[in-house]
């Protein structure tokens, strides 16, 4: 992952991980590499986790 990234434990938003999302793929210029694709994959399971607890937190 990139050196900017978080900790795993960490908590962010679910809004401030789809914005490093959408920023990879900017980055990526619409295709990833292998390297891109292992980030743009923990961060998924990172912004399900934050949409998740958003949702928890909502019940």
């Amino acid at each position: 992952m990139s050196p900017n990234s978080v900790a795993p434990g960490s908590v962010r938003s679910a809004a401030e991980v789809n914005e490093q999302i959408r920023a990879l793929w900017l980055r990526a210029g619409g295709t990833l590499s292998t390297q891109e694709r292992a980030e743009y994959e923990l961060l998924v399971v990172e912004w399900a986790a934050a949409i998740r607890g958003a949702v928890v937190e909502a019940a």
